[in-house]
């Protein structure tokens, strides 16, 4: 996004504000360009801000990235609230920052949020804006629409004011406009407000519009639900033209009609289509929702539907049988019920196995947490029975989890949330791993995350590099961001397993990464030396690490180079470099920590806080006697700094309070060690 930025914009006042902030241990670092693209990259900034100015380590910051940027129009205007991110002390920065600039207001969200700036406007005697001011109508939706509860099963907000609904309705007269339209028709339909006039109307202009692409109008939800609640008769066409998008809306309102078109999604495997068609079910034909969930399997299996529509049902049935989570409640006692009842089903025979297996994969990090809140309850034979059903379940774990894995085309976090399970490999693990590289229906993502993990166990062999060549030129090559992740690009690894093997297709492999495009290349190709290395290999990663290049993994790789020619341990490898001229100590000490395990590297772009891996490697670097003192301080640092103790909620998957507390002792007994650092 380029900015054509005048003189009088709210970007230039907002710069012009933000140069007069810091002092008093406060930092306001430069307003962002493209290579801060997410909070990680701030912190990144300010570390080297930091150590290139002398600026203790201590000192607070505020910052916003490229994503929160995109609050600004082309012409410089706030279109959007700015969202501030910060670290090092909450208070520091929400003094340091002020009340913001004259005209402007910031909203703090507290220690565990980012701070909004916005526009300050006026409204008239009911709070209502001016249509024509587009920062108050934007201001007047948010709050509207922001709801009053949210679960699982609904979603509620609080009613308009009569003055409030009437202006709403006045956006929706003729002409209509559904750009404008699409965000007064959502709080409407919230409340179910939407008359059958407005429905009609909107869905005429929506239809002719967005032909063939009905789901690109971002409006399309309010109105689609609308039509069902007024019986429309063109509901059902439009349904059939959504497809799957339009699954919640069909189980909102079941009939026989939507029970139909949701188990034909569902069959396709799509999450939400499962859901939906399970909902409809037990609504209309099955009031018991073991027996409808069993039937449902039953068929999904049947059908050879993929197996994460198993996964997607499992997830219909916990939120039909449990309470929504007690906000009040702490977090490990608010979600015993739901816990509880996974555990149960992986045991429970009324339920076909494939269901069983996805409740033991559900379970397989919440064991330990069952126990723990079973202790707590006061009632003695219901904490007995849930202590049972935990010990059932331990029982058949392992047979229901062999030769099973994650989901590889779901969200890559939830992948890298239980990296820290293969640290090492049982036989089972490798023949799934192998299986789902044998497999052409495995996407880049589950490629990048198998071939990871065979490779750096050493478990990948010419068997893996046979089964991808066929799909290298075709797949491989696409770009895939991995900076946030614990495996590199797909076609990163398979060079290197091609080099190690010696296999004639290295060559092909290495002349496709030698030309100049595609450009997305570049900042990863120096990552293949680590396949077959070499003193030259060596030498060029080097020379580029040294001359300050954007590390994308390039010290990490030279490190893991190095120990393979020196035959030696990673670690000793980096802590050779403390205080080597050229080399970002922020980048040193990520390494550091992330080759502790040289069987299973960490290749997160920044030592990240809230994982189960990076905990355990900044422990084991801190209390390691092979290391000087210097590389154990790095270690306590990050394990300082980790959230297992400073905001445990937010480490996944989620911890007991015995971990807690575990880490907690393990800090305090090294406290004298932390003070002297």
């Amino acid at each position: 996004m380029v900015l054509l930025v005048g003189l009088n914009t709210d970007l230039s006042r907002i710069k012009a504000w933000w140069r007069t902030l810091g002092g008093d241990g406060f930092v306001a670092l430069p307003p962002p360009t493209r290579s801060r693209y997410t909070q990680s990259d701030g912190h990144e900034d300010a570390a080297e801000l930091f150590a290139t100015q002398g600026i203790p380590e201590t000192a607070s910051f505020a910052y916003w990235h490229w994503q929160s940027h995109d609050a600004f129009a082309r012409s410089g205007d706030l279109q959007g609230v700015l969202y501030l991110h910060w670290g090092g002390d909450h208070a520091t920065v929400a003094t340091g920052l002020g009340e913001g600039p004259p005209g402007y207001r910031i909203v703090d969200n507290g220690p565990r949020g980012a701070f909004q700036l916005d526009r300050v406007t006026a409204t008239d005697a009911d709070g209502l804006p001016d249509p024509e001011d587009t920062t108050g109508v934007r201001q007047f939706l948010s709050r509207i629409d922001e709801p009053r509860s949210r679960s699982t099963r609904s979603t509620e907000y609080d009613p308009l004011a009569p003055a409030e609904e009437r202006w709403l309705h006045d956006r929706l007269a003729d002409p209509v406009d559904l750009d404008a339209a699409a965000r007064f028709a959502a709080p409407l339909e919230h409340r179910q407000a939407l008359t059958p006039n407005e429905t009609a109307r909107l869905l005429s202009a929506w239809r002719e519009t967005y032909a063939g692409r009905l789901t690109a109008w971002r409006g399309w939800r309010s109105v689609f639900l609308a039509l069902l609640r007024q019986e429309h008769p063109e509901a059902w066409e439009v349904a059939a033209e959504l497809g799957a998008e339009a699954a919640y809306a069909l189980a909102a309102h079941p009939s026989p009609r939507s029970l139909e078109l949701l188990r034909a999604w569902a069959l396709t495997g799509d999450d939400g289509a499962v859901r939906g068609w399970f909902r409809a079910h037990h609504a209309l034909r099955e009031p018991d929702p073991v027996r409808a969930a069993a039937t449902l399997s039953e068929e999904l299996t049947a059908r050879t539907a993929p197996e994460t529509a198993q996964t997607g049902l499992l997830r219909a049935l916990r939120e039909a049988v449990t309470d929504e989570p007690d906000p009040r409640r702490s977090a490990g006692d608010a979600f015993f019920p739901l816990l509880l009842a996974t555990i149960r089903f992986a045991t429970d025979d009324r339920l076909p196995r494939p269901l069983r297996v996805a409740a033991a994969q559900a379970a397989a990090d919440t064991a330990d947490r069952v126990r723990e809140a079973a202790g707590r309850l006061t009632d003695t034979a219901e904490a007995a029975d849930a202590l049972s059903a935990v010990e059932r379940y331990e029982t058949v774990r392992d047979d229901l989890l062999a030769g099973t894995g994650p989901d590889l085309t779901g969200y890559e976090g939830g992948l890298g949330d239980i990296w820290h399970h293969y640290r090492t490999l049982t036989p089972a693990d490798v023949r799934w791993l192998r299986d789902r590289l044998a497999d052409p229906a495995t996407g880049v993502q589950g490629i990048a995350f198998c071939l990871e993990l065979l490779y750096a166990h050493g478990e990948a062999t010419e068997a893996e590099l046979l089964a991808l060549l066929p799909r290298w030129k075709k797949e491989l090559t696409k770009q895939y961001r991995t900076t946030y992740t614990e495996w590199r690009h797909p076609l990163v690894t398979l060079t290197c397993l091609a080099q190690d093997l010696e296999h004639p297709a290295a060559a092909d492999l290495l002349a496709w990464w030698a030309k100049p495009k595609p450009l997305w290349k570049e900042p990863v190709r120096l990552l293949t030396h680590l396949g077959a290395p070499d003193e030259a290999k060596a030498a060029e990663l080097w020379e580029f690490i040294v001359s300050g290049g954007h590390d994308t993994g390039h010290l990490m790789t030279w490190v893991l180079l190095r120990a393979r020619l020196d035959g030696t341990h990673p670690l000793h490898v980096a802590e050779r470099l403390i205080g080597e001229p050229g080399i970002r100590p922020y980048v040193l000490h990520r390494v550091l920590i992330g080759v502790a395990d040289p069987a299973q590297p960490l290749w997160h772009y920044a030592i990240d806080p809230r994982s189960h891996s990076w905990w355990h490697r900044a422990q084991e670097v801190a209390d390691d006697p092979r290391l000087s003192d210097a590389a154990r301080a790095i270690g306590m640092k990050a394990a300082r700094e980790h959230h297992i103790t400073r905001y445990p909620d937010q480490v996944r998957p989620p911890l007991t309070e015995g971990e807690v507390d575990a880490a907690r002792a393990w800090l305090q007994a090294r406290a004298d060690r932390t003070a002297a650092d």
